[in-house]
């Protein structure tokens, strides 16, 4: 802690230490006050200001050490000064006093609780910077909560300090007027209770309540003002619950849970069922990764003691057929098609319609079917699942030379006999690295071009360093800080000039990859017309409602993620939402979101990792486990890798869990479990995990850090022990 709020906490408690050794709370008792009204009054009629002062910096004071007592010095407000004059100086006076001790927990306290508790107070920081004053208004209105908590708690999270002060002297107007008008019939007072009655307390908890009700009036006023323009148009009846926009993962999950709950529900596709992760995204991506997995082992068979008739096996001379590896493609695509087909969600009791979807008004969307004919539907809810398409960068005659993204490089390359000779990918992401290595290990001449630093940029360095390095022993020429300028097409040779440093440079390729980021699908269904927000992604509130409360977005659409299983975690709340907001409404969470990078070595995280938590100041402790020591890992040649865990300090909560090396992904469930339902380090360690596995990582990462805790001192009292029972 540095030395200034030191200084501050001990200045603070000699106060406060002062205060009740000299036993100066006696003059800060109802009979005391009583007792000297006269004495005290005779000498304000003779020095008022000089009273009015002393009065004023003495309840400063007792409000900034949160000393009892201030229920008195507003009693003895009305008293000495009357109702005018008391009410001006103990709103002025607690007010100024609040806000300074505000200000000591916010400089004392708050930046080492934030650190140490930040992830869990994360809800608490949004909610007071969204409605921080509203809630300050509140609990200020209701004497029944001690105003020095208030102080202290309000001063962790970031509310700023002028907002504080004029919040808090509106919202202690009414009740110090009521005690300094209590203080002018100070006389007949017997007990504090004279004035705080139950009756009046409870007049005090429902004025708290007030500015909830306000809320909710507002929200309904809104709600009236953003459908002002279509009372018109709103049907009376409705065709349908829920209409869904989109038939990937969000979409398909939204129509199911409406289906379940046997609403009527239609979903509307205008391509092909299952969306990108089924056509074009995680399930070709990962047969590919199979065979690409498959063909490098079988290239590096020695390693496991295998050999060609000739004792040698030639990674240059093992032969393969691209085509069929692009036809396997589509045939496990074709495989699980029926997973997310129209006959499926029929059967499950959707509606399926093959066309585009056009919202009209709030509850009516304009269908142009794939057959050619339109139908209109009336709905009380819409979903828009619109998912995300990838994004071509403006690169001067990339149109010219032809390229392919992740989405159309399946059926452009299930076309070619061979594999691309020379291949050059853009972006180091994760679905750039995945490609990249890929096409790299089926013998391709793989350039990967990365605008950054390095690969991967939202991982750990060292991660980065670890993929660069498997990419790089597969391949693939890594050029990070290379900016791509533009594409030219000379002599029948297509190159891709990039700028490194300052100087200029040519890459020729016979295809182009662009993997450098996804971009929401936001055009052509009516969000413009309507004046639904977009930046990016459609703009929507904490239950995934846009400015229409009956139209939410889910998945890639409404971000922040863009992995399909966060998609279909968002599709449940905007269903349940949708169908039974009137009743109840649920907040997304995203307290524990797991995702992977499906490399070789793979790479997982769930939560934090240490440049998240630098960058958010949150204090951590890190535990490293490397799986070179990993018995099973030895044994199938697969020793790249660790498991990375963030604790809070001196704790085994975990923050977050890095995990690379092979089927990280599936090793990092136990740790999203964990995390999800409060389970620390001690109970991973705790449980049995069968041998020889690689999930036994988990439990060793668990006691590497059970190691580094131990109680020494404890295990050096039990050492003596096990001494004297040998002697």
């Amino acid at each position: 802690m540095k030395l200034s709020k030191i200084v501050l906490l001990v200045a603070i408690a000699a106060a406060v230490v002062a205060f009740f050794v000299l036993d100066l709370d006696r003059f800060l008792s109802l009979d005391y006050l009583r007792q000297s009204q006269a004495n005290f009054s005779a000498l304000y009629a003779e020095s008022p200001w000089l009273v009015r002062g002393t009065y004023f910096a003495v309840y400063v004071a007792v409000a900034a050490l949160s000393l009892p007592g201030a229920a008195i010095l507003t009693l003895a407000g009305g008293g000495i000064f009357g109702l005018a004059w008391g009410l001006l100086l103990v709103s002025f006076a607690s007010s100024i006093g609040a806000t300074l001790s505000f200000l000591a927990a916010r400089f004392v306290l708050r930046d080492g609780v934030q650190a140490k508790f930040g992830a869990r107070l994360a809800e608490l920081n949004q909610g007071v910077a969204r409605d921080g004053a509203l809630y300050l208004f509140s609990l200020r209105l209701i004497p029944v909560v001690p105003f020095f908590v208030i102080n202290l708690l309000m001063g962790l999270p970031a509310l700023r300090t002028w907002t504080f002060y004029w919040v808090s002297q509106l919202g202690m107007l009414i009740g110090t007027a009521v005690y300094v008008n209590a203080g002018t019939q100070l006389a007949s007072l017997q007990s504090l209770k004279d004035v705080a009655s139950p009756g009046l307390l409870g007049a005090f908890v429902l004025l708290g309540l007030l500015p909830f009700i306000a809320k909710a009036t507002m929200n309904f006023i809104q709600k009236r003002k953003v459908y002002a323009r279509w009372n018109a148009v709103r049907p009376d009846t409705f065709d349908r619950n829920l209409i869904v926009i989109g038939g990937g993962a969000g979409g398909l999950v939204s129509a199911y849970i409406a289906a379940v709950v046997k609403a009527k529900v239609t979903l509307v596709e205008a391509h092909k069922m299952g969306g990108d992760c089924l056509n074009y995204g995680c399930v070709p991506s990962k047969t590919l990764i199979k065979s690409a997995k498959l063909a490098h082992q079988m290239q590096h068979a020695e390693r496991y003691g295998l050999y060609s008739a000739s004792r040698t096996f030639d990674a240059a001379s093992s032969q393969f057929s691209f085509k069929k590896v692009m036809q396997r493609i589509h045939e496990v695509i074709a495989a699980i098609e029926p997973h997310d087909s129209v006959e499926r969600y029929t059967g499950l009791g959707v509606e399926v319609l093959q066309g585009y979807a056009k919202i009209i008004n709030p509850w009516t969307v304009e269908i142009a079917l794939n057959g050619g004919d339109k139908q209109v539907l009336t709905t009380r809810s819409i979903v828009i699942a619109a998912g995300a398409r990838p994004f071509v960068p403006p690169l001067p005659g990339l149109a010219d030379v032809g390229y392919v993204t992740s989405d159309t490089l399946w059926d452009a390359f299930a076309k070619l006999d061979d594999v691309p000779q020379r291949l050059v990918v853009l972006g180091g992401g994760p679905i750039g690295c995945e490609l990249a290595q890929s096409f790299a290990r089926l013998s391709s001449q793989v350039t990967q071009i990365e605008m950054a630093p390095r690969i991967m940029i939202r991982e750990d360095e060292e991660v980065s360093v670890l993929a660069a390095k498997a990419l790089t022993a597969d391949g693939v020429q890594v050029l990070t800080q290379h900016k791509a300028l533009r594409c030219e097409a000379v002599g029948g040779e297509k190159t891709l000039v990039v700028e490194h440093a300052g100087v200029e440079k040519r890459i020729p390729f016979d295809q182009l990859l662009c993997a450098v980021g996804r971009s929401a699908r936001l055009t052509g269904y009516g969000l413009e017309e309507l004046g639904i927000p977009t930046d990016k992604t459609v703009q929507t509130n904490d239950y995934l409602q846009t400015i229409y409360p009956n139209i939410y977005a889910a998945g890639d659409v409404a971000g922040p993620f863009q992995f399909t299983h966060t998609a279909a975690h968002q599709a449940w709340y905007a269903a349940v939402n949708a169908l039974f907001g009137d009743f109840k409404l649920f907040k997304a969470d995203y307290s524990v979101i797991p995702w992977a990078t499906f490399i070789d070595p793979e790479v997982a995280r769930v939560g934090l990792n240490e440049q998240d938590a630098k960058e958010k100041k949150i204090a951590y402790e890190v535990t490293k486990y490397n799986i070179d020591d990993l018995d099973r890992a030895i044994c199938d040649s697969e020793t790249q890798g660790f498991v990375k865990v963030l604790t809070v300090p001196g704790k085994d909560t975990i923050l977050g869990v890095t995990i690379v090396g092979t089927h990280a992904g599936d090793l990092l469930a136990e740790y999203v479990l964990a995390m999800k339902h409060g389970l620390g380090l001690n109970k991973i360690l705790g449980t049995i995990h069968t041998y020889p596995t690689l999930a036994e990582a988990n439990k060793y990462a668990a006691g590497e850090w059970k190691r580094a805790h131990q109680p020494h001192k404890l295990l050096e009292w039990v050492r003596k022990f096990h001494d004297w029972r040998r002697s």
